[in-house]
């Protein structure tokens, strides 16, 4: 294995602090931990928040194998900073190998068993489909294709994971936020939210819009994003992107625990997409280079890069209507951030998740109900101070209108997006360690990728007059 000269200074000091909290540890915790994580180019900062934490089971030593570049700069960076930091230290030893046959370098020295996967998403698929049919597990960042042509591709990969009794498995964050969760509790009470209903391709059933911004802070440091994020050809667009977090929601909340068939219970209506628009000094303070790289030229139109970051799909999913949009702008306003919009319209009330400037750019629950508000009252208390608080104890309701409640929800439960990698990987490790993968997850995750990438086409397709 050959070491990053760079970085020797770095992995002397991980390996001091690493050396030091192992000498209190006892031969029974010294065994060898069974799972190794490698990390594959990880170009995007996803990668580094999976190690965020360290897990039982897992050895500190992570096989890095990536490109010379900026890229993975940042990443050990980052990785240093969780090390190093005051609280709650991680003690992970990052090995590096650098050079531009990185991957099949890792194929032929295979020193892990999980392969973490976060960053450029041109060559996604294949690395995914040729890692499982080493028999190595994945865990990657999405999209994990980009493209309707590499739907196929996917298929065939969680057909060879289930061969060689791997998984592969995305990393969904936002399953973890406590508004949604508390939204989906609250959908499967019948007293309170009735029944889901059918919709309109005017009015939803369920709608998800997800705002997001290319400068922003990640720990505590303004990010620098690479160039190849701007292009569509290797980020992939919006409406595969951001999307698919969205399209996963609404499964997950919708319908439970059940198994989405992308053949018979999804059906597209309509889809788009339109640009976000940026300026050469826009673009130099979120990547740092001064001029657009050749292969962005194609997207640039008077000197503006125009980059199909945004997108909307208004499908049918077991026969109800449900709309994803996501909007991506340069930077948000001073002490805003990115902020998440949801409604899931019941016969009994509307459970809403509104993140504005009302709510101090914070999610926040409503629940508007629909019917006789003292018969409401008196279920949606139950269902709060009595039901939800044995799982989630703190949270309280407060009556703001005659139809309308808010769920207070104490700060314990905000734990924040960047904490939310450590527990997804958490259940990633718990499937592994245990086998015992719900049936609707592989399924579902085919159904979400069927239903971003043919939305694309379908937006193309729209623009083209077809």
């Amino acid at each position: 294995m050959h070491v990053l000269k760079p970085f020797l200074f770095l992995l002397f000091s991980v390996l001091i602090i690493s050396c030091d909290q192992r000498t209190t540890q006892t031969t029974e915790d010294m065994a060898e931990p069974k799972l190794k994580l490698m990390t594959l180019d990880p170009g995007h900062f996803h990668a580094a928040l999976v190690q965020k934490e360290v897990y039982e089971n897992v050895d500190s030593v992570v096989y890095v194998y990536a490109p010379e570049g900026k890229d993975l700069e940042l990443h050990i960076d980052r990785i240093r900073g969780f090390n190093t930091r005051k609280e709650n230290p991680t003690n992970w030893i990052e090995e590096v190998y650098m050079g531009p046959d990185f991957f099949e370098k890792m194929l032929k020295e295979k020193p892990g068993n999980v392969l973490v996967l976060s960053g450029n998403n041109a060559k996604k698929d294949d690395y995914i489909i040729r890692t499982i049919n080493l028999g190595i597990n994945v865990l990657a960042d999405k999209p994990m294709i980009i493209s309707h042509e590499d739907f196929p591709t996917l298929v065939n990969a969680f057909q060879s994971a289930a061969e060689n009794n791997v998984l592969l498995y995305d990393i969904m964050t936002e399953r973890y936020e406590i508004t949604t969760i508390l939204q989906k509790e609250l959908s499967q009470v019948p007293e309170v939210f009735g029944q889901l209903l059918a919709g309109s391709p005017e009015q939803p059933a369920i709608t998800k819009e997800s705002v997001h911004h290319f400068f922003k802070y990640v720990s505590g440091k303004a990010l620098i994003r690479p160039a190849w994020f701007f292009d569509v050809d290797q980020q992939g667009e919006g409406i595969v992107d951001v999307t698919t977090h969205l399209v996963d929601l609404v499964q997950w909340e919708c319908f439970p625990e059940q198994i989405i068939d992308y053949q018979q219970d999804i059906e597209l209506v309509t889809a788009r997409r339109w640009t976000t628009d940026l300026s050469p000094e826009q673009f130099k303070k979120v990547t740092g280079l001064a001029e657009f790289p050749d292969y962005l030229q194609k997207d640039v139109d008077e000197g503006i890069l125009k980059v199909y970051s945004n997108g909307d799909i208004i499908y049918k999913i077991k026969d109800i209507y449900a709309k994803v949009s996501v909007i991506w702008q340069y930077q948000a306003p001073e002490g805003t951030g990115d902020t998440h919009y949801s409604i899931m319209r019941g016969s009994g009330c509307d459970l809403i998740i509104r993140q504005g400037e009302e709510e101090g750019y914070k999610p926040i629950l409503y629940v508007a109900s629909k019917g006789d508000t003292a018969v409401f009252n008196q279920a949606i208390r139950k269902a709060i101070d009595t039901d939800l608080q044995k799982k989630y104890p703190g949270i309280s309701l407060e009556n703001i209108s005659d139809t309308e409640w808010k769920v207070n929800i104490p700060d314990e439960y905000k734990v924040g997006h960047e904490a939310h990698f450590s527990q997804v990987t958490e259940r990633f490790l718990e499937y592994l360690e245990n086998g015992n993968i719900p049936a609707w997850e592989i399924p579902n995750m085919l159904a979400k990728y069927y239903v971003t990438t043919a939305a694309l086409d379908l937006a193309k397709s729209k623009e083209q007059g077809n």
